[in-house]
């Protein structure tokens, strides 16, 4: 069986994801090639051409870029950390070689993204912008600078949701709208073939689309089936875990920069008591805005 099978590169697939959870799980600790090869069960000597077959990006990029990353959510979110304080949380040697890597991944300085207020953009291109296409503004990180006209009312409430078995297709383009849409098409088709007609349909967003490249962010397409449903390939088996959610109810023009849940993080969660559990944010659509002229749906994230 060769690697370019259907069923051969699924499994391939499913390995190099179960890397890429390790890494994530484990940013502030060091990582070598050895250890996250052997997550994966696939020899050191070849890994790394099999990850950037698989991501797009080797396994230094990747692992340099969810760093990146991750600090700017702590720059953000962390006010009590100082910037050398979140370089080493974020597996950095030293602040100076973290400014440095910030600066020349998001052209952006990371006290520029404590004060967001002070950016000036300017000539200097990061490598975000060379290698993805993608600007860095650090002011969208921060709803009290986003346009008031444009916000809508939030009201958050906290739901206990039971275990939920879902079926999903996962996009290979990130958040593109179109690649979404055709995930959407396959996934209601395959719904109609079962006779799944009382489906809900969720969508699982793992990046923030203001700091990862948009291409890049992970996004699961999933209708909820019961037990007896058969979820054969493509599509995957998954559940949505019971627990408590913090949820928010958005009508509106499409949203592609996610500053309503940006607001839910920044207005919402300090004053809430709670703090988001590991898992990512849902969106549960409760229309289809290609029809439509707007945007309707439920934002969940779970809460500990």
């Amino acid at each position: 069986m060769t690697f370019s099978s259907d069923l051969t590169r699924q499994r391939y697939n499913e390995r190099v994801l179960k890397a890429v959870k390790f890494i994530h799980t484990n940013l502030e600790c060091p990582l070598d090639l050895n250890t996250i090869a052997d997550v994966a069960n696939f020899s050191p000597y070849h890994f790394h051409r099999i990850f950037n077959a698989v991501i797009g990006e080797t396994l230094n990029e990747y692992i340099r870029r969810k760093r990146l990353e991750m600090a700017v959510y702590r720059l953000v979110g962390a006010r009590d950390m100082s910037i050398t304080d979140i370089a080493l949380s974020c597996g950095f040697s030293s602040s100076s070689n973290f400014s440095k890597a910030f600066s020349a991944y998001f052209a952006c300085s990371p006290s520029a993204v404590r004060s967001p207020e002070k950016f000036e953009e300017h000539s200097k291109i990061g490598e975000l912008k060379r290698k993805h296409g993608k600007d860095f503004d650090p002011r969208k990180l921060y709803p009290e600078l986003i346009n008031k006209q444009q916000e809508t009312n939030m009201d958050v409430q906290i739901i206990e949701m039971k275990e939920k078995r879902i079926s999903f297709l996962t996009s290979d383009k990130g958040y593109d709208t179109q690649t979404i849409y055709s995930m959407w098409d396959k996934l209601c088709g395959w719904a109609a073939n079962n006779k799944l007609m009382n489906a809900d349909a969720y969508g699982l967003c793992y990046d923030d689309p203001n700091i990862t490249p948009t291409q890049k962010c992970r996004y699961e397409a999933a209708l909820t089936v019961d037990e007896k449903t058969v979820i054969a390939s493509p599509f995957k088996e998954s559940v949505i875990p019971a627990g408590k959610y913090a949820m928010a109810y958005y009508r509106g023009p499409q949203d592609p920069e996610g500053k309503f849940h940006t607001r839910i993080y920044k207005e919402w969660f300090p004053q809430s008591g709670f703090e988001p559990d590991d898992f990512p944010l849902i969106e549960r659509y409760l229309n289809d805005d290609r029809e439509d002229d707007y945007c309707e749906m439920q934002i969940m994230i779970k809460i500990k």
